[in-house]
């Protein structure tokens, strides 16, 4: 990087180490029984029943898109259909519990993983993660640890 006051150095560099989480994380979750784009779903669901628009919306993807990966989730036991109560035309999707029970094994270990990838780091690199955590909830629009 060479100036770190300039945005754009920041935000390439931010995209290209982001990937790296993610495809990192892909690899550490290919032996598990759902899929990282499953996984995601699930915890979508976790704080409650969704529409299908506003799922598809949150995952950035088409309306069929989602009805597919849903499709296979009901399929696989993890989640299941309903209806919106004030509006019958609205179809929601919630998790069952074997959905629940499988995001949190999934996230149990996803957890471990990264846990023992961040154990090689020295306490100052931990500490610098740890700082700039309310950045990243700023910048991501979340409201910080739940």
């Amino acid at each position: 990087m060479t100036d770190p006051d300039s945005g754009q150095d920041l935000a390439e560099e931010l995209n290209r180490r982001l990937r790296e989480v993610v495809l990192m994380l892909r690899r550490a979750s290919a032996d598990l029984p759902v899929t990282s784009q499953q996984g995601t779903v699930l915890a979508s669901l976790e704080h409650g029943p969704m529409r299908m628009t506003a799922l598809a919306d949150e995952h950035g993807v088409r309306l069929p898109t989602m009805t597919a990966q849903i499709d296979r989730l009901v399929r696989d036991g993890l989640v299941a259909r309903g209806r919106d109560a004030a509006d019958a035309r609205v179809v929601t999707v919630r998790l069952t519990a074997t959905g629940r029970e499988r995001l949190r094994d999934t996230r149990a270990r996803c957890v471990a993983f990264l846990a023992g990838r961040l154990a090689v780091l020295t306490h100052e690199q931990r500490a610098a993660l740890t700082a700039a955590l309310p950045a990243l909830d700023v910048l991501f629009g979340s409201p910080g640890p739940r």
